[in-house]
């Protein structure tokens, strides 16, 4: 019985999906989720993927997703080492079982619990506020940071916990965040971290990163060495861009327009990737 419930289920996904390609691929509508593992599994486990030229059509009228997960993981290095999800965009099937997420000795860090937990991988759990981290100094070789830090200090109730006092509206929040993490980091370390970008904008839940802001996060960490990728969303899909092309990319919000824009975007127009090497020992 329960093979002939999960095969009925495969079978209606599927005609979902289907259904969704042919209207066109309608961001959040029945099939899209599908339509979003596959392409994001299939980017991930591309060895031809190139984070600084993306072919043509690239994520059409897919979410930010399918640029950072491809780009924090053709640039993390292959091999063990010590990783924080700092967020848990990365507690995700599909996204866990790459090959360099599974080498590492994974622990990942969010705000509350979440449904799923593959703690049966070896995966730590922690549930804390990332301003205030409970690992200690230098523990880490790498720290990923994916679309998180725009949601720090503002209001988290909407989508991630209950708890009242998460409710707040420090719009530079971030800055303590992106402190601890230079912290737990190893000399040498790395922090990847990638959050939206453009017309700077507070939509209470989160809020858009402008230039100042992004050299602000990079002042803040004080790195030995910088990395900068610009993602822009255009309507054919997305493609490498740079901050001045970037500047005025704005937010389709799911959660509060009724009704799409032109170009169907299906949540950032633009997100920001750096990669920060921290310095090693003896230096600043």
């Amino acid at each position: 019985m329960q093979t002939l419930t999960g095969y009925l289920k495969r079978q209606s996904a599927e005609r979902k999906y289907k259904a969704f390609l042919a209207a066109g691929n309608p961001p959040w509508k029945a099939g899209y989720d599908t339509h979003k593992v596959r392409s994001i599994t299939a980017a991930i486990n591309d060895p031809a993927f190139d984070p600084e030229r993306l072919a043509k059509d690239y994520g059409w009228r897919l979410d930010e997703r399918i640029v950072e997960y491809p780009w924090l993981l053709s640039r993390l290095p292959s091999g063990p080492g010590r990783m924080l999800d700092a967020g848990s965009t990365l507690n995700h099937t599909h996204v866990l079982a790459h090959p360099k997420l599974v080498e590492k000795s994974l622990f990942i860090s969010t705000l509350a619990p979440e449904a799923s937990a593959d703690w049966q991988r070896g995966i730590s759990y922690v549930y804390e506020d990332l301003r205030q981290s409970c690992f200690r100094d230098g523990y880490f070789d790498y720290v990923a940071c994916i679309s998180t830090i725009e949601h720090i200090g503002l209001d988290n109730t909407m989508l991630y916990t209950s708890d009242p006092g998460k409710n707040e509206t420090d719009r530079t929040g971030y800055l303590a965040c992106i402190a601890e993490f230079r912290r737990i980091l190893k000399p040498g370390g790395t922090l990847f971290l990638s959050m939206p970008f453009g017309s700077r904008a507070n939509h209470g839940w989160f809020q858009i990163f402008d230039a100042a802001m992004v050299d602000d996060v990079i002042a803040t960490f004080a790195p030995a060495a910088t990395r900068e990728t610009i993602y822009r969303y255009l309507p054919e899909g997305w493609t490498v861009s740079d901050r001045a092309s970037a500047k005025d990319a704005t937010y389709f919000d799911i959660h509060k327009q009724k009704k799409y824009d032109a170009d169907f975007a299906a949540a950032s127009r633009a997100v920001v990737a750096l990669e920060l090497v921290a310095h090693n020992l003896g230096g600043p």
